[in-house]
């Protein structure tokens, strides 16, 4: 059986031939910010960012934050380190207005999806 040992320093600069993990999370995230950032500005949905969970527990020892838009279709949100905080030029709460609701990465697609096709 073959094993695979991943030094994990080096796991960011995984490829598919055409973008690294680094990369594609940093298209990610800018692609998010643009998003909400549009949503806030026109109204479109509920978006917000806050440093704090629902339970009012700093987001990973007060590193991260997070990001989250109420859709027709359900909730969906992401984590961000506090670096990116300025790129999301959308409403900030003392913490989460909304519990987490579970939702898993193909939820989120999902409910994409269904904001899209309306």
């Amino acid at each position: 059986m073959a094993r695979f040992i991943f030094d994990a320093d080096k796991i960011e600069d995984i490829s598919d031939g055409y973008h690294s993990f680094k990369e594609l999370y940093e298209f990610r995230k800018i692609y998010n910010a643009a998003l909400f950032n549009e949503w806030a500005e026109n109204g479109k949905y509920e978006v917000y960012k806050s440093k704090k969970h629902f339970d009012g527990e700093d987001c990973f020892d007060g590193k991260w934050f997070i990001v989250v838009a109420i859709l027709p279709t359900g909730q969906i949100s992401n984590h961000y380190e506090m670096k990116d905080w300025d790129l999301f030029k959308i409403p900030e709460y003392e913490k989460s207005k909304y519990e987490f609701d579970g939702h898993t990465p193909k939820d989120v697609i999902t409910r994409l999806e269904g904001a899209i096709n309306g």
